[in-house]
This record gives C-alpha cells, sequence and structure tokens, in this order.
C-alpha cells in the first residue's frame, strides 16, 4: 500500500502543469526596442557608433561570406552590360566602330577619331586611280602627303594639348577643329562633293 501512495504522488506531480506567464507580442517587441536602445546608448558613450570596429567588421566579413557568392554573378552581369553600353556610347559619339573606341581616349578623343576617318578617307583618294591622267595622279599624290603630314602635326598637337590647362587645351582642340574643317572641305572636293 505504500508503494500505492508513492506512486500516485509521483504521477500526480507528472502531471502537474506549469502556467506560463502570459506575454503579448507588444511586450515582448516593447523589450527587443529597449535592448538595442540600451546597446546603441552603450555605443555611443564609448564612441563606437557609426566607426568601423573589429566586432563591426567580424560581422559585415561574416554577411559577405553568405551574400557575396550568392550576388556576385548578377553584380558581374550588370556591370558587363554598363560597360557595353557606355561603349557603344562612346562609339556613336566618336563615330567610329566598337571596336576602335579603345584606340581613343583622353580629352581630345573626338579629334582623334577624326582625324583618324580624314586619313583614311586620304587613304581612299589616293588609291583612286580611274579615270585620272597622270598629271591629276600626281597633284592627287603631292596633296596627300601634304595632307597627310598635316594630319600628322595635328595629332601631335591634340596629343601635346592633354597635359595643358584647361583654358589653353580648350584653345588649342578649337584650334584643331577649324584646321580640321579646312582638310575635310578639300577632301570632299577632291572627291567631287561641294560643300555648303
Amino acid at each position: 500500500m505504500a508503494r500505492s501512495v508513492g506512486k500516485r504522488s509521483v504521477h500526480k506531480r507528472a502531471h502537474a502543469v506549469r502556467i506560463p506567464k502570459q506575454t503579448s507580442r507588444a511586450d515582448t517587441a516593447a523589450r527587443g526596442t529597449a535592448k538595442q536602445a540600451k546597446k546603441r546608448a552603450k555605443a555611443e558613450r564609448q564612441g563606437e557608433l557609426g566607426r568601423l570596429t573589429p566586432g563591426n567588421a567580424k560581422k559585415v566579413v561574416g554577411i559577405a561570406k553568405i551574400v557575396g557568392p550568392a550576388v556576385a554573378p548578377f553584380v558581374v552581369r550588370a556591370v558587363t552590360a554598363a560597360r557595353a553600353a557606355y561603349d557603344r556610347y562612346r562609339a556613336r559619339r566618336l563615330g567610329v566602330p566598337v571596336d576602335e573606341v579603345g584606340s581613343f581616349t583622353g580629352r581630345g578623343a573626338a579629334l582623334h577619331a577624326r582625324i583618324a576617318g580624314d586619313a583614311e578617307a586620304l587613304r581612299d583618294l589616293r588609291t583612286r586611280v580611274a579615270g585620272r591622267s597622270d598629271e591629276e595622279s600626281l597633284a592627287v599624290e603631292q596633296y596627300a602627303e601634304r595632307t597627310a603630314a598635316r594630319l600628322a602635326e595635328l595629332t601631335s598637337v591634340v596629343r601635346a594639348a592633354e597635359r595643358m590647362p584647361a583654358a589653353r587645351r580648350r584653345a588649342a582642340h578649337r584650334a584643331v577643329h577649324d584646321e580640321l574643317g579646312g582638310v575635310e572641305q578639300n577632301l570632299l572636293r577632291r572627291f567631287g562633293v561641294e560643300p555648303r
């Protein structure tokens, strides 16, 4: 009988249910905000708020290890697409094919592109010998040599202007621009097109 009494008391203890305190979500949220405010105040007192500390650095590195590999392919694709779009934009502005954009850099890139285009037109003019007399061919060849030498000088001027102060560089670029206008008008006349 003693056993049964003992068993009953054990049995009663096993079924005893503890009733937890009733806490609302608002109370839990309020405690969480209070903890965050305490941490923030402590960081302000210690002068660590907004600064990179070893603890903050570890957190950032940990997040980067997790997020980095997942985001990296998207970032690479976005950067590649942006670079291709920028190269196409520059090529349109300079009037050259996209694969030649890298050849024309710096503040005088547009002038370098114009000079290269004029040099190409000059080579075309030299190769067109059909229907020309010997005298005309000699005149074209002399004109092409003089103009090629002038274009080489203008290229040197544009390169030298890259290192000049802004006002002098702009003045040099304007002078080259005007000179190229004359060269281009002459080329058009030689091709049989009258510029307006």
